[in-house]
């Protein structure tokens, strides 16, 4: 068979397709069955050959920044500094092993979808009902389906009987969809309007359906899902990229600097090898050893912190990514609300006449008569339970467990009114009436209730009820009542009537009695926003962050939401998924920019969307719960996935899952993320203002033909003893004050332009300090005074300088929302290791130092303070620029 999915079977009459797909409504042999299974193959999700391990491997060692590392391992094993090869190499295997593991975890997306499909079918074979494995299907199987059935594979509807069915999975929308075979829609019809239509995994909540089976296996809408999923390569953070950048420039800068060195060497006439030493141990000095690691810590540290405020971290880099988030998209059901459909606004007689209606609360306070009998309409009148294993969840349709929610808060327990006034007789929901009626024994009379669309309800009421009693009903109070309900329906409530009969007996079989009804009033339901939505969004505004809605729901509704929450404001752009068709990328790019509310879309529109933010640049965080986000959610800068609701097919997708579904948590995880960003900020100006040091040391030295004031194994203990505890002090620095008032980092280097001010002025400076410490040790007593005296002066003003790098504005006595006491504890154990090797003979020697005296002591001192008075002289200047 060809692959169908393409074709828009919502379109056709049931004849072509019958035609199309070379079946009937008798369903097909098992013979026919069997050839389309060998041809087309199981009716199941394929996923393309994980990575393999070496794979896997190639991915992580092919980073520049670690190639530098392993330059350095090999380096120092040709210079024979056995110890320093062994603590970079691990560094490269603890990196290489942390970044397999992360992948392999994310390699579960496509495992999870597949169990998301139905054990089995019921399938016309051989004109009889049989029961098949589902992933035995094939296109035009007849199959029948019931309430609490999944939906195997794509179904064409042939016939169906009141049915409902929960699409969220697909849609995203939170209330199940009516569904009527005997439609035919345009060819354009959005995926959430296919009313003859059933796809696979979702849910029949009620109602029953014989449907042909128009897509299997990968053709299904399912399988589009899957194909968009498996097609997304593993996309680059931003810090990933920048840490790339990063290692290209320090790559080149090595390999000019070594070059630069022979060429000096050439014109002084050295000899080649002791000057490939030198060129060597440049090249070392040029590589910041302690950055992936303090980075990685740095970030998982910010991990930690974040999983004890509900926010869990999947992908390492995700933590830094949020930082730079410059749009959160989010998906509107469970997200940015409460994913449980809720009656707000009730309306009686007089709130009809006032065209105002009254919230539910307050209703519930007052408790008149016509509230009394609107409320025993609405539980009575009621298919859906509390579940008894899940104490406060409902069993049915949610539209009806909001009715039962509202019977609570006016104090009625729903299951003691079943129980006191039992149903004796219904006229069950249908989609023609668009209503359904219970009849009741209360206070010795027969009262049958109705509940449905008040349009149809309305020509049937001869009597309202009122607070003053039962009177006849007029036209301007049916005015009065369709333009109320105009109205909440603006505000994308879902409008129920209610209205009741008094019988004079219990009604026949099959009698009907919705005529000469009483209208007693309405009822509006929404799945209502998270109240603390909106100040969530607000402090994102001030971040510089724009909020996107992206969601399956209708255009009204979704607006609503949007203008409550303050996502929409005036002058931003609202898009349909039809609009979003008639685009092509570029008039896409050109408004996606000021578009805050995407409605009616469907997977591919949301993936469109996203891949759409980026071409423009921004850094996009997505969140999202159903299967339907799982495409846009991998592809987003950081996807963020629903704990609570959420499918397992979104959180294998996400980078980031919050445990509390609340859009909240992900402010906070931002301020975390920022806060990493910026540490790692400082790391790097830290670390690199010592290695500039290292190479202008070295170099100058070079050009004035001296001896080597640092040896190779001098910058090694350096840069990853003495300095790797103050960096990863400075990557747990609290966060500054002001750190949700500044606009995102859009930047696509770490470098930025301060950055590098700092990061040279420093580096010079205390390659001057250092220079100046060797000039004068070598003069008071030798070349070994003279090293001895460089080395403590470059060890010493790096552990310094870390204090005052905290902020780049402020003295280095104030600074952030807390002190950091763990730069004290660094400074200490740095110092302590300094004081062995200064100390210990056998160390002493190994390093080729000597014992100072008390003035070279008193020198050392000096110089190194120095650092510290030269970045705060810079301070003042930039406070005062």
């Amino acid at each position: 068979m060809d692959n169908h999915r393409q074709m828009p079977w919502h379109s056709r009459e049931l004849g072509e397709v019958y035609q199309r797909l070379g079946t009937s409504e008798e369903g097909l042999s098992d013979a026919e069955a069997e050839k389309r299974l060998q041809k087309n193959g199981y009716n199941e999700l394929r996923a393309k050959p994980p990575k393999t391990i070496l794979q896997m491997l190639w991915t992580q060692i092919s980073d520049p920044m670690v190639l530098i590392l392993v330059g350095a391992a090999v380096f120092s094993g040709i210079l024979r500094e056995w110890t320093e090869a062994v603590v970079i190499a691990t560094i490269v295997v603890v990196n290489a092993v942390i970044g397999i593991v992360q992948e392999k975890k994310a390699q579960s997306s496509l495992e999870a979808l597949r169990n998301m499909s139905a054990p089995t079918a019921r399938a016309l074979r051989q004109r009889e009902e049989s029961l098949i494995p589902a992933k035995e299907l094939v296109v035009g199987d007849v199959v029948f389906l019931s309430d609490g059935d999944m939906v195997p594979a794509d179904v064409r509807l042939i016939d169906s009987a009141n049915l409902k069915v929960q699409e969220a999975s697909l849609t995203g929308e939170s209330v199940p969809s009516e569904k009527e075979a005997d439609q035919v829609l345009p060819v354009e019809c959005a995926l959430g309007d296919r009313g003859n239509m059933l796809y696979t995994s979702s849910i029949i909540t009620y109602g029953r359906a014989t449907g042909v089976v128009v897509a299997t296996g990968m053709d299904t809408e399912m399988g589009s899902i899957a194909q968009m999923l498996d097609s997304q390569d593993e996309l680059d953070t931003p810090l990933k990229r920048k840490l790339s950048v990063l290692g290209q420039t320090l790559t080149f800068v090595g390999l000019a600097v070594c070059v630069l060195i022979f060429v000096i060497g050439m014109l002084y006439q050295r000899p080649l090898v002791p000057q490939f030493l030198v060129a060597i141990s440049l090249a070392i000095s040029i590589i910041p050893e302690g950055l992936p690691a303090t980075a990685t810590i740095v970030m998982a540290l910010g991990v930690q912190r974040m999983a004890k405020k509900n926010a869990l971290i999947r992908k390492l880099p995700a933590v830094e990514t949020l930082g730079n988030a410059t749009v959160i998209c989010s998906d509107k059901t469970g997200t940015l609300t409460l994913n449980k459909m809720t009656a707000t606004k009730i309306a009686v007689n007089g709130d009809f006449e006032t065209g105002t209606p009254t919230q539910v609360e307050n209703a519930s306070d007052q408790h008149p008569g016509v509230y009394k009998e609107l409320v025993y309409a609405a539980a009575l009148c009621n298919d859906a339970s509390f579940d008894p294993d899940r104490k406060g969840e409902i069993i049915g349709d949610p539209t009806e467990g909001a009715l039962i929610y509202m019977a609570q808060a006016f104090g009625i327990d729903h299951e003691r009114l079943e129980d006191e006034y039992p149903r004796l007789y219904e006229q069950p929901f249908d989609s023609e009436r668009k209503r359904m009626t219970t009849v009741h024994s209360i206070a010795g009379k027969v009262v049958a209730y109705t509940k449905g669309a008040v349009d149809e309800m309305l020509p049937l009421c001869t009597q309202i009820m009122t607070a003053q009693g039962i009177r006849p009903i007029t036209d301007g109070d049916r005015e009065n009542v369709l333009s109320l309900c105009s109205e909440m329906s603006q505000e994308a409530l879902r409008v129920l009537g209610f209205s009741m009969r008094i019988l004079p007996k219990i009604p026949e079989e099959d009698e009907n009695i919705e005529f000469q009804m009483t209208f007693i009033g309405v009822v509006g339901m929404i799945d209502p926003p998270r109240k603390e939505v909106a100040d969530s969004v607000q402090i994102c505004r001030n971040a510089g962050i724009r909020t996107v809605m992206i969601t399956g729901d209708h255009k009204v509704t979704a607006l609503a939401i949007a203008r409550e929450l303050g996502i929409y404001q005036e002058g931003n752009t609202i898009l349909t998924g039809d609009e979003l068709d008639a685009m092509d990328d570029e008039a896409l790019d050109a408004v996606v920019g000021t578009a805050t509310v995407f409605a009616r879309v469907s997977p591919a529109d949301k993936l469109r969307i996203i891949q759409s933010l980026k071409r423009i640049g921004e850094v996009t965080a997505m969140t999202g719960d159903g299967v339907n986000d799982s495409p846009a959610l991998k592809a987003a800068d950081i996807g963020v996935a629903m704990g609570v609701t959420g499918t397992d097919v979104a959180k294998d997708a996400s980078d980031m899952v919050l445990l509390d579904d609340s859009f909240t948590t992900i402010v906070y995880a931002i301020k975390e993320g920022r806060r990493v960003y910026r540490n790692i900020q400082k790391v790097i100006q830290f670390l690199l203002a010592g290695n500039i040091a290292e190479i202008l040391t070295l170099f100058v030295a070079t050009i004035l033909n001296w001896e080597a004031p640092l040896l190779a194994v001098h910058i090694l203990w350096v840069n990853l003893a003495t300095a790797s505890f103050p960096a990863l002090a400075l990557g747990i620095d609290p966060p500054s004050k002001n750190i949700m008032r500044h606009r995102p980092v859009k930047s696509g280097t770490l470098f930025e332009k301060d950055l590098v001010y700092r990061v040279v002025i420093q580096g010079v400076f205390v390659s001057a300090m250092t220079i100046c410490a060797y000039w004068i040790g070598a003069s008071m007593t030798g070349h070994a005074a003279g090293q001895t005296m460089a080395f403590c002066v470059l060890a010493f003003s790096q552990m310094l300088r870390a204090f005052n790098q905290r902020s780049n504005t402020e003295p280095i006595w104030v600074r952030a929302e807390n002190l950091n006491p763990w730069l004290v504890v660094s400074f200490l154990a740095s110092a302590a290791l300094m004081l062995c090797i200064l100390l210990v003979p056998a160390l002493q020697t190994a390093f080729q130092l000597t014992t100072l005296s008390v003035l070279q002591w008193m020198i050392v001192v000096a110089l190194s303070v120095l650092s510290i008075v030269q970045m705060e002289v810079m301070k003042v200047l930039r406070r005062g620029k």
